[in-house]
């Protein structure tokens, strides 16, 4: 189900672990295979669990604890908007009502084109950066405006037409 340079990167998270406690490397096992597979759907996380030794509602308790991990497809880009109070009080609601509105989407759905999604999030640990988003997990930016938001969503979509991910 995963490539061997997958289960290779998971191992090396297991081996950080005693031997009776691979399970610790569950959330490390979780990002490896939602980055080879794009999203974790039911047989991906049976086959974590299956690998990881644990039962299959403790690895599903944790992929959709977490909203870092998609238990559903997602488009190219996953754009994260927290809604937290400090990014609520400079403009983080608006914000992200102006992006799902410009992408024609509501919080967890697809654009047409598969290349968004905009998610709503919990705080992000960057509240002086208000309000922030996170593009796929990775790329956080700060301090979002409606120029910023158009600059970001022309990005993305010359990198999605390029093949590129972000």
């Amino acid at each position: 189900m995963l490539s061997p340079e997958a289960l290779k990167k998971i191992d090396r998270a297991v081996a950080k672990y005693p031997a009776d406690q691979k399970q610790s490397a569950v959330m490390h096992a979780l990002a490896v295979a939602q980055v080879e597979k794009g999203w974790l759907s039911p047989e991906v996380m049976q086959f974590v669990a299956d690998y990881l030794e644990m039962p299959a509602v403790a690895v599903q308790e944790v992929a959709t604890f977490y909203t870092m991990f998609n238990t559903s497809p997602v488009g190219k880009f996953k754009l994260t908007v927290c809604t937290n109070l400090p990014c609520q009080l400079t403009r983080g609601e608006e914000m992200a009502k102006y992006l799902k509105e410009k992408l024609g989407v509501d919080y967890n759905d697809i654009t047409p084109d598969g290349l968004f999604t905009v998610k709503e999030g919990e705080c992000m640990g960057a509240c002086g950066d208000a309000p922030v988003m996170l593009v796929n997990n990775h790329r956080m930016c700060g301090f979002m405006n409606e120029a910023k938001v158009d600059a970001l969503i022309d990005e993305l979509k010359a990198t999605g037409a390029a093949g590129e991910k972000a």
